[in-house]
């Protein structure tokens, strides 16, 4: 996602998937003990494939397999382990959302907030080697699409000729892709420090890599290579064309009105195209191919994708001429999202059917979750409030009490929560903060055109400084937390004019409550309403394939667990 990130002083979509729900035995796990001297016997599962659909709630999941019982995703649903309590990380962001399913681990242990955040402790980007010197001023750390070669272009500045035909043949190795000025400078090595390095643990790649696997995964920017870790070797071959960039059709013929392109996100047909694409290189992976399929090295251990198909059903008032999100009043989805679901269950159907013509159904785990979720689901709960204003009358109270003095935010990521970083991180600073967002109403517009006024800066919970700390889980000298923390009213989102209806970021049910299926060979078929979270995944995977979960150093950290049922007693 592209927060709103502010500096100081500044094919048919209809669902018809007719699988059957295929049974399966349970699996005795090893355990180390039983009378068997704990030599139990398992079915052998080589490859996971791994989904994340981004913006899926549970009950968007639930809806689906209730009306379309013979759906793809009612036969991967009813015959899988099923988690309905399932919930991401905090913020629910797409780096810190998905980066959790990869290593085990939230942000206190990843060291990865958002997409867009700052870092106390770091030089800015642009530092030349020798400027570093003396305490750093801290850094902007963006991760994001603007660190491309050319963010217009869906190759992310490859130079590709026939796009949007020609995505396939886009670079294994997108960091290539990448702008290295654009990136926050290590004060040690005053280098920049590329998006794998920043994170501090390694990833479920990084361990199938040390075992010899193959790996494979597609995402929506360049900058998703962090999840090669910081040993920069796990991702075998990486398909990252760059969604930020300007949508095109098969043809060619750019998406909006001439003069005035827009993203891929900005029309949900021209989500669905995006996605397909990807949905062909986890295809050829199915096959044994590369993405590009020109060399076929096998299936990989660990593959897949994200779909965005669902978060702009969820975000967009209206696209192709049907309404967004769910049904006012309600959580049923609406028009434009029952369509999102239905794309995606076909193209889930379409994998699941390259599997089973590969022959690989016995050996092949599916894993459907999401990064994040959205809020608010009912319409009627939008607020749509414009945070510059809030953040440039902070500043300015400020600077009227200490002239001279630097704007107070020093940068702040605002969706559906207040994330901001301060050039004063003192005591009394974030006193300040907190009694000025608390003591101001903030009024914003609806989704049917009205206005709406809320107290507190439309937050109901605000942490600033040692309290965010601890809210994180992290000590106050830590230079990655943000120094103010605000849950906002549900359905409060912070935009400027009349645009989304959602979005995600914060800490409400909504942006957290997302849905956790394991299908595949093995899998006793179960649901479960245990709270659990997605940071599980990871070493649900590890235990999927046979290696050991606490190979994983976000799982020792944590002490994450395997999802229950999922290998007996765990690891």
């Amino acid at each position: 996602m592209r927060g709103r990130f502010r500096r100081a002083a500044f094919a048919g979509f209809a669902a018809c998937a007719i699988a059957a729900a295929i049974p399966v035995a349970a699996l005795a796990w090893n355990d180390g003990g039983g009378g068997d001297g704990g030599q139990h016997h398992r079915t052998q599962i080589k490859h996971v494939l791994l989904i994340s659909a981004d913006g899926l709630h549970q009950s968007d999941l639930s809806w689906y397999v209730s009306h379309y019982p013979t759906s793809e995703l009612a036969k991967l649903t009813n015959g899988g382990a099923q988690y309905t309590s399932a919930h991401t990380p905090i913020p629910s962001d797409s780096d810190p959302g998905m980066t959790a399913q990869m290593t085990g681990g939230d942000p206190r242990t990843t060291g990865v907030y958002y997409d867009v955040e700052y870092n106390h402790a770091l030089f800015p980007p642009g530092t030349q080697p020798g400027q570093c010197t003396g305490t750093p001023p801290g850094a902007n750390v963006v991760y994001d699409s603007p660190d491309d070669i050319d963010v217009t272009r869906l190759d992310a500045g490859q130079g590709l000729l026939g796009l949007p035909g020609s995505i396939l043949q886009m670079t294994s190795t997108p960091e290539d892709l990448l702008v290295p000025s654009t990136f926050p400078v290590d004060p040690t090595t005053c280098k920049p420090i590329y998006p794998n390095q920043y994170l501090k643990v390694n990833t479920i790649f990084n361990v199938a890599h040390d075992h010899g696997m193959l790996t494979a995964w597609s995402d929506k920017h360049p900058v998703y290579t962090s999840f090669d870790g910081p040993e920069g070797n796990g991702i075998t071959d990486s398909f990252d064309p760059e969604i930020d960039s300007n949508a095109l059709m098969p043809n060619g013929t750019p998406y909006g009105t001439p003069g005035s392109p827009i993203a891929w996100t900005g029309d949900n047909a021209a989500t669905m195209q995006y996605d397909s694409y990807k949905v062909q290189a986890v295809i050829n992976w199915i096959d044994g191919w590369n993405h590009q399929h020109t060399t076929a090295p096998g299936v990989p251990a660990i593959f897949g994708m994200n779909f965005q198909t669902i978060s702009t059903a969820e975000k967009l008032p209206t696209s192709d001429g049907l309404v967004g999100g769910d049904y006012p009043g309600t959580h049923t989805p609406g028009p434009l999202l029952q369509r999102a679901l239905g794309y995606l269950n076909d193209q889930l159907l379409m994998m699941d059917n390259g599997i089973q013509a590969q022959g690989l159904a016995n050996s092949t785990a599916i894993i459907l979750s999401a990064k994040h979720g959205q809020s608010p689901q009912d319409p009627n709960q939008l607020t749509r409030i414009d945070d510059g204003p809030i953040m440039a009358a902070v500043n300015s109270a400020w600077a009227a009490l200490h002239p001279g003095a630097p704007p107070l935010v020093a940068a702040g990521t605002d969706d559906d929560a207040i994330m901001w970083w301060l050039s004063d991180t003192s005591p009394a600073a974030a006193r300040f903060v907190k009694n000025w967002l608390w003591t101001h109403p903030a009024t914003g517009n609806t989704a049917n055109g009205g206005t709406r006024t809320l107290p507190h800066s439309g937050l109901v919970k605000l942490y600033t400084g040692a309290e965010s700390a601890r809210y994180f889980g992290v000590p106050v000298s830590d230079p990655r937390h943000p120094d103010v923390w605000g849950i906002v009213h549900v359905g409060v989102v912070y935009t400027g004019g009349k645009g989304k209806i959602a979005e995600h970021g914060g800490a409400n049910p909504a942006d957290r409550d997302v849905p956790i299926v394991v299908y595949g060979p093995g899998v006793t078929p179960r649901v479960s309403d245990k709270w659990v979270e997605t940071t599980q995944i990871a070493p649900t995977i590890m235990q999927l394939l046979g290696l050991n979960p606490n190979d994983l150093q976000a799982v020792q950290i944590q002490g994450t667990q395997v999802l229950p049922g999922i290998g007996g007693d765990g690891h």
